[in-house]
């Protein structure tokens, strides 16, 4: 699968459309130092999920409160895995089982906060697959990927491991 993901997703679930929209929303109150915000999605994961300044940049192990960065690392993963596990599937290799976190680095120049880089880091159980076609199905995975593909600014490495 390489390209877009959209067109093989919508035929193996038999829908017919060929675009979607997601949408979140974001409330903010107050200073960027000072302020704090919350987070809104439909499906209820993010509901009024508060996030700030100082839970982003004062929080090193990241575990006070949510950041744009977190939920970016986890789109990421979550969108790679599974344009993977289509890929993999399509090719007659269906996993047993992906697990894959994403890593941001990030960085303080003279513009301001970026990112620096992003790995992924992956394990995968999938029988019957060689080490080599692991390896191009992965990195195909991660080209294809439509959250990849919006984070084509930033260096993306994947650290993979066929178990």
């Amino acid at each position: 699968m390489t390209g877009t993901c959209f067109l093989p997703i919508t035929q193996s679930l038999n829908h017919s459309m060929a675009t979607f929209k997601r949408t979140a929303s974001a409330v903010w109150r107050g200073s960027g130092a000072e302020g704090s915000g919350s987070l809104t999605g439909p499906s209820g994961v993010l509901n009024d999920t508060p996030y700030s300044a100082k839970l982003r940049f004062q929080n090193e192990d990241g575990k006070a409160g949510t950041n744009p960065e977190e939920l970016i690392a986890a789109a990421h993963a979550g969108c790679y895995i599974m344009a993977l596990s289509f890929r993999l599937s399509g090719a007659g290799f269906p996993p047993s089982e992906l697990r894959c976190s994403a890593t941001i680095d990030m960085e303080k120049g003279d513009a301001g906060w970026g990112f620096a880089k992003i790995t992924l880091h992956l394990e995968a159980s999938v029988p019957g697959l060689t080490a080599d076609q692991f390896m191009e199905h992965a990195n195909a995975a991660k080209a294809g990927c439509p959250v990849s593909k919006a984070l084509a600014a930033v260096p993306i490495e994947l650290e993979a491991k066929l178990l």
